[in-house]
């Protein structure tokens, strides 16, 4: 038996990336996934055909993490393909990086809107539908432990996130229910590559105790262990999967 066969999974924005590779892995390991995505339906399709071809099940859902109404629908339709929620995983974010002076209100809004206000309403949701003895896994960034220029709003995003993370462990907790949030350095997707240089890449890679930026596999390690049984004493902690990046 797998170690998530009957589990029931809903990885957001999971159609490419990061969220992508955990999805796949965590098919792999037994758990019937949700695929949620905004606006890449053919993207998603192909992760769910993926899935299937390997003798996994999955379902593609839309739904856009900046209203509260998607995010219902998202649990909903969870449910009625394939009856519970046991384990969530918060990885759609938004990453729009601008000096201070460039940042604007809608900027701003767009970024809080998906990387906290999603977090916290698909938490909220978990805690309405989600199984006991669940998993909740939410992303934050290392690059809240370093001091980088364009990345403030970005970084506020995910300091909140772990405020919910460390805020809600007690509430889940009557439940058996653990939340946790990794938190990676750069890893090779196209989130962080968008818009840098070859040469600011580089630099990126001598700052960890490795020599080279993550990849989305070393991501969905950490998620592993976080929605084993083997996590089960772990709760309200941000784990920085970063190789020494902080």
């Amino acid at each position: 038996m797998k170690p998530l066969e009957g589990k029931v999974a809903i990885i957001t924005g999971s159609s490419r990336g990061i969220g992508r590779v955990i999805a796949e892995r965590l098919a792999g390991l037994g758990a019937k996934v949700a695929i949620n995505y905004a606006g890449s339906p053919e993207k998603a399709a192909e992760v769910v055909a993926g899935i299937v071809q390997k003798g996994g099940q999955a379902t593609a859902i839309r739904a856009d993490l900046g209203k509260v109404s998607d995010i219902e629908r998202l649990f909903a339709q969870t449910i009625a393909e394939f009856g519970k929620v046991d384990i969530l995983i918060n990885n759609a974010g938004l990453m729009l990086n601008k000096p201070l002076s460039d940042v604007t209100e809608s900027d701003f809004e767009k970024q809080f809107a998906v990387n906290v206000k999603g977090t916290f309403f698909a938490c909220q949701q978990a805690m309405k539908h989600m199984e006991n003895n669940g998993r909740i896994v939410n992303f934050s960034t290392s690059i809240i432990g370093q001091m980088f220029p364009t990345y403030s709003v970005y970084a506020g995003t995910k300091g909140a996130v772990e405020q919910f993370t460390r805020q809600l462990a007690k509430e889940f907790g009557a439940k058996q229910i653990t939340i946790n949030a990794v938190a990676p350095g750069p890893v090779n997707t196209e989130l962080f590559t968008a818009g840098k240089t070859e040469e600011q890449i580089e630099g990126m890679k001598k700052l960890n105790a490795f020599g080279r930026i993550g990849e989305p596999e070393d991501i969905a390690d950490a998620v592993e262990l976080l929605v084993s049984d083997k996590s089960q004493w772990i709760t309200g902690q941000t784990l920085r999967v970063n190789g020494g990046f902080i």
